[in-house]
């Protein structure tokens, strides 16, 4: 990330030129206007990663600035959540002084949320032992005065958890609140306010929906969970086992009871769709029950393979969200011989960088 780009008052500048080249590489494919969803220009992010820096009696996070080439040190972060800059600062004052939790300490991991819950993980060059367990709880103890906090401590073939490995995030979509649990190390979308419009949005568009819906790579059943209200019934893939793991537990906790969620690639799922193979994971869940007409995707940066894209094609509606606005492209270019686009979107999960999130809702065209 390019430091000096961080500055809020630029933010609706870099959003409108993102923008701009957006509308641009999608202009062949006669889109529609493009339905803009901006970021808070701060504190946007729930996640961040800080290498940790050592200098005798000091010790600070860093980042690595692109536009510098070179490591700068890193006291708050303006991308980051309030509170994971509130536990930057309480977090660094207690390692300093304590060898144990220090020593060859080279990385900190933070995951918070927006229901106040936060995830710190700290990762080592050394083996960890009882001395650092028992230091470890000491600090989760005094830290916790203060935080809803976790602690988990990694090192080469090790990991410690206190007490969870997770948080579990609360987002507020049209007034509506849903549970998450999100797993240290497992895919969360980094920014939540945008991850509640994105969820809005594809409510919108797949409102009055008739018949089932079929979702794949599902994660933690973010999209699902919420989708599962416009469709008599919702069947879910993902491959992740701990994304699949949080999914069951997140469709108990929000009380969804027509979402089933099964392991397997959409690779693996596209044969047992179309009887190339039988696959035991599929249990006692009957293919044919299903009648679904709407497919949602959100693959992926490499975007879908050839025989998921052949078979998203059979679908009268696809519900695609995207990563790689590159790859979404390239699978245009085959999903617009059959379909025309009817929704077109941009998510800024990630402002002041060039990355940029992008949805599309496809009608099949008439034959």
């Amino acid at each position: 990330m390019k430091l000096s780009a961080m500055d809020p008052t630029q933010y609706p500048q870099q959003l409108a030129e993102k923008q701009h080249a957006l509308a641009s590489v999608f202009s062949r494919f006669s889109a529609p206007e493009l339905e803009v969803f901006a970021s808070e220009p701060a504190h946007y992010r729930m996640r961040a990663e800080f290498r940790v820096w050592h200098d005798g009696d000091d010790l600070y996070y860093c980042v690595f600035d692109q536009e510098l080439q070179a490591v700068q040190r890193c006291d708050q972060f303006l991308p980051a959540s309030m509170l994971i800059n509130e536990m930057m600062t309480a977090l660094v004052e207690e390692l300093k002084p304590n060898p144990v939790l220090r020593h060859r300490l080279f990385q900190v991991d933070f995951l918070s949320t927006l229901s106040g819950e936060i995830l710190v993980s700290l990762l080592y060059h050394r083996q960890l032992n009882d001395k650092w367990q028992t230091e470890a709880a000491a600090l989760k103890q005094r830290l916790s005065s203060q935080f809803k906090v976790d602690i988990i401590g990694r090192a080469r073939k090790q990991k410690f958890v206190l007490d969870r490995e997770f948080v579990v995030e609360q987002l507020n979509v049209n007034g509506r609140q849903y549970k998450y649990q999100q797993v240290e190390n497992s895919f969360t979308q980094p920014n939540a306010k945008v991850a509640e419009k994105m969820l809005e949005w594809a409510l919108d568009c797949t409102n009055n929906s008739e018949g089932d819906l079929l979702e794949l790579y599902c994660g933690n059943g973010n999209f699902s969970i919420a989708l599962a209200q416009n469709f008599n019934k919702v069947l879910a893939t993902e491959l992740a086992k701990p994304s699949v793991e949080s999914a069951q537990y997140n469709i108990a906790v929000n009380e969804i009871n027509n979402l089933q969620v099964i392991r397997m690639s959409a690779e693996d799922f596209s044969d047992a769709l179309t009887g190339k193979r039988d696959f035991k994971r599929l249990g006692d869940i009957d293919l044919s029950s299903y009648q679904c007409n709407t497919i949602f995707v959100d693959p992926p940066r490499a975007g879908l393979d050839q025989a998921t894209l052949n078979m998203v094609q059979e679908y009268e509606y696809i519900l695609y969200i995207s990563c790689n606005p590159t790859t979404l492209a390239d699978n245009l270019e085959q999903l617009s011989n059959t379909h025309q686009i009817a929704r077109f979107a941009m998510f800024d999960q990630f402002p002041y960088t060039e990355h940029v999130e992008a949805g599309v809702l496809l009608t099949k065209k008439p034959t």
